[in-house]
Parts: C-alpha cells; structure tokens; sequence
C-alpha cells in the first residue's frame, strides 16, 4: 500500500497525516484513492469516533491537487479529465462533508487549491496562525474542481468568495476565520493539540448523535427550511428510540455524567 497517506489510532480518534511533505503534500491520485479507502476503513471501526486529518512537515496541509499528473490528463482529453481528476477529487470532498463522524482538519501550512476544498469541506477545522489559503487555480486557466466553487460560497458568501476564485490571491488563516472556512487560530505548535482538543470535547457526547447532527446539517443545508425540518425531525426520531437518548435525559435528570459507551444503540 502506498504510504502517501499516514494512518493513526489514538485512542477513539485516528489521525489521517497527508504524507507527501517533498511536494507539499500534493493530491495526487494515490493519495486521493488512499483518503478514500481509509475513511471507508474508518467508518466501520466503531472504536473511532472522530477524525482529524493534517499535512506532514511544517510548510504544507495540502498545496493542492498534482499539477504534473492531472495535466496529462488534461491534455488526453475533456473526457478522461473529467473522469479521472474531476470526479476523484469531488468524491473524496463529498466523502469528507457527507463522513458519518466529526472530521477536524488540523491546517499546520499551506492549503491551496484542493487543500483549501478539504478544509472547505470537512465539518471543523482548526488552523496554525501561519498557515496560508488560496483559491489559485484561475492562475493555471481552469476553475477549482473538487467543489470549490460550490462550498466557499455556501461558507463565506458569494461575493466574498467570487473575490478569492477570480484573483487567485492568497489569504491568512485569520481570513480564513473570519469567512468561516476554520473554527480557530492557534500558534503553530498547537495545531494538532487543538484539533485533538476539539475532538475530545465532541467525544463527551452521544457519537450516534453526532451523527444524526451530522446529517442533518449536510442535508438540510442543499434543502428549503420546510425540507431541512422534516430532515431534522427523521433524524430526531431515529435517536428518540435509542439507548443513548435514554441515558442521556436519565443521567441529566439523576444530575450525573451520562455513560453512552456501556449503552450505545439498541
């Protein structure tokens, strides 16, 4: 197996280490077919409940997707390219934002390009004060392609983003913060400590109802509000029924800390 893609167990989160720091952690198909296969591995270990994924190195989280491959794929026609680099980047970004449990990018550097779509679409983000973003495909005469021109809008608004896809500039990671593309800033030696941070704070709780959380905000955010209701309120009687909703409102009322791992669902 390729090791483009470093995987970690530790404890009830695994660490997902992009693992390319030679060229700044580029996407190229290996690594984007690995991140795919990992978090199918990961979805069935029930002893892991959240996700953090980071780039190796201090320079890059991920400089984007692989200019010296996909060009060739480019030039072999619209097609293939569509196909093979397209399609493969936006099921990765799909899997990321559609993942069953909480995945929190750690973004120790650079995030261009197909970097900045992972953070774009993974459910939390944290990123090191020096880190940099860019949307700079425009700069190579093609737009983003792994869902940047849809997810930045929905983040940070139309104009704003429109701003960063046209020019290509780059953007700090205070930017970042303020367009609600990450949840925090940090110094850069405290990046992967505050993601695991985060992930310890989510893991307190029911992880099948972060779940049902989770799927309900991605799904009802492509929905009206009378569509996002009834999504909320499916999502809402799937729990009502289990174990966990059952200690958690017993343990509330006994004023005790609830013990979701020796209950779980029915």
């Amino acid at each position: 197996m390729s090791n483009t893609v470093l995987l970690d167990r530790q404890g009830n989160t695994a660490l997902l280490t992009l693992n390319r720091p030679e060229r700044l952690n580029a996407l190229d198909y290996a690594t984007n077919d690995l991140i795919l296969q990992y978090l199918e591995e990961l979805e069935r270990d029930d002893a892991i409940h959240t996700v953090v994924i980071t780039g190796a190195g201090r320079r890059a989280f991920s400089a984007g997707g692989d200019i010296h491959e996909f060009s060739a794929t480019i030039a072999a026609g619209a097609d293939i390219a569509v196909r093979e680099f397209c399609r493969r980047g936006q099921a990765m970004t799909a899997r990321l934002e559609a993942f069953p449990k909480p995945v929190i990018a750690a973004v120790n550097g650079l995030a261009y390009g197909g970097g900045c779509e992972i953070a774009e679409a993974v459910h939390l983000a944290v990123a090191a004060d020096t880190a940099m973003f860019a949307k700079p495909e425009i700069n190579i005469g093609i737009p983003p392609t792994f869902g940047g021109t849809q997810r930045l809008p929905r983040l940070a608004g139309r104009k704003r983003a429109l701003e960063l896809l046209l020019t290509g500039d780059p953007f700090t990671a205070q930017r970042a913060f303020e367009l609600g593309l990450v949840n925090k800033v940090v110094p850069p030696e405290a990046v992967l400590d505050a993601a695991f941070e985060l992930a310890g704070r989510i893991q307190r709780h029911s992880r099948h109802a972060a779940t049902r959380i989770l799927t309900a905000v991605t799904r009802g955010l492509n929905t009206g509000i009378a569509e996002g209701l009834q999504i909320e309120q499916e999502q809402f009687a799937r729990m009502a029924v289990t174990r966990d909703t059952r200690e958690g409102l017993d343990a509330w009322i006994e004023r005790r800390i609830p013990d979701y791992d020796s209950n779980g669902m029915p």
